[in-house]
């Protein structure tokens, strides 16, 4: 094997251990301000000897779409993962985007573990792990079911004893951690041709950059990137998405009930919010984001448009075909509208379906355009890289194994 091609894009086949990594939530200015403060000196020295770039995410700024994204190479027009949560209209009901069934393109993952390359993959919640091991032949198992490992579903077994860490609580940093240690242990005993690992946002929801609690985070971070570079892999690290604080003067959350207004505006039963963050993790985030999809009758789309991109707090409103164009969405499972706030503003469906009793500190979420910067830090150089291109973080397998090795 030396080069596969999967949706479109070649890949060359992995020369020395490969491992990419999607730090979720990750804006770019967590690493500036703790490689500042001088917590990330493996960091910092990637920053100066390899390659460091700023990218775009895939929109909306979610987790789902995006670690799909960069598993596959392409968008989400081309790999059909376009949130975490869709209302399926064939069915008639809302539904979490988890199954396989909603992939519509293979993974580089799968790909060159076909091809004969070990890979493995290591994330934080199961709710992502049956769509990033779709189809690959190796190890894939989360850090939320590590005690619950078989040979039959994840590639192995014994994950705890081989990590040294107990299964970590959903909503913790500790969730994060145990991804590089099993990374780490992985490399070190079984030494995969190719790593994915993507983590949680746990952090970033809660913390800004350059608080105490992130430059924590991003310490923990180096010493395993020290780690694995010591190891010899080649190492590329991207983000799903940014994060920004959602809050008003007082510190409440900022939220657009879209719901709300639409009942107001047609009556009850008349318009559908679909908020595409939605997922069973809301302790952080209280399912609050700013990128939602709006289905309606045919008769008032115009009239709604309208009145949305007058409202203070809303950066954008697009039809289904535009908004498909713009940010390369499948059109058949998005709404008839696509609704974007701005950068400190969320929008939610009604006020009386968001719990927002468990936030502990002011609210920080994504899922707009204000979310869409994030690094892309590789430990080795890459010559003759056009820092002012249009770089994606769906172009980070293609940097690893094309150009970094």
């Amino acid at each position: 094997m030396s080069t596969i091609e999967v949706n479109g894009r070649r890949y060359a086949s992995p020369k020395r251990p490969t491992v990419v990594i999607c730090v979720d939530g990750c804006e770019p200015d967590y690493i500036a301000q703790a490689v500042a403060a001088g917590h990330m000196p493996t960091t910092r020295r990637f920053l100066a000897e390899g390659t460091a770039l700023i990218g775009d995410c895939v929109v909306p700024s979610f987790t789902n779409p995006n670690n799909l994204s960069i598993v596959t190479g392409v968008p989400p027009s081309v790999h059909g993962i376009c949130g975490n949560y869709l209302f399926d209209v064939a069915s008639g009901s809302e539904v979490m985007m988890n199954d396989p069934k909603w992939l519509r393109a293979p993974s580089i993952l799968a790909g060159l573990a076909d091809a004969g390359a070990s890979v493995a993959v290591v994330t934080a919640k199961d709710k992502l792990r049956r769509l990033l091991g779709h189809g690959v032949k190796g190890i894939c198992f989360s850090s939320e079911k590590a005690d619950q490992v078989t040979v039959a579903e994840n590639g192995i077994d014994d994950v705890l004893p081989l990590v040294g860490m107990p299964v970590p609580d959903v909503y913790s940093a500790e969730l994060s951690e145990f991804i590089f240690a099993a990374g780490v242990r992985l490399l070190e005993t079984r030494r995969p041709d190719l790593m994915y690992l993507s983590t949680t946002d746990y952090v970033q929801h809660k913390h800004a950059p350059g608080e105490p609690e992130a430059n924590r985070f991003y310490a923990m971070l180096d010493r395993y990137l020290r780690q694995l570079d010591e190891l010899g892999a080649v190492i590329a690290l991207t983000a799903d998405h940014g994060m920004n604080a959602k809050t008003r003067l007082d510190a409440s959350p900022n939220v657009i009930f879209l719901q709300d207004l639409l009942d107001g505006w047609l009556g009850r039963e008349r318009a559908r919010v679909i908020l595409p963050i939605t997922d069973p993790y809301v302790v952080h985030h209280g399912a609050l984001g700013s990128f939602a999809t709006v289905y309606l009758p045919a008769n008032v789309i115009a009239d709604v448009a309208a009145r949305l991109r007058e409202l203070l707090g809303i950066e954008l409103v697009l039809t289904r075909d535009d908004a498909a164009a713009r940010f390369e969405l499948p059109a058949d499972r998005i709404g008839d509208l696509v609704v974007v706030s701005e950068r400190s503003v969320v929008l939610g469906t009604g006020r009386a379906r968001h719990d927002l009793s468990q936030l502990e500190l002011p609210l920080r979420s994504h899922g707009g355009i204000s979310e869409q910067r994030v690094p892309i830090v590789i430990n080795r150089p890459i010559a003759n890289i056009d820092p002012n291109r249009r770089w994606r973080n769906f172009d980070v397998f293609d940097l690893a194994l094309n150009h970094a090795q």
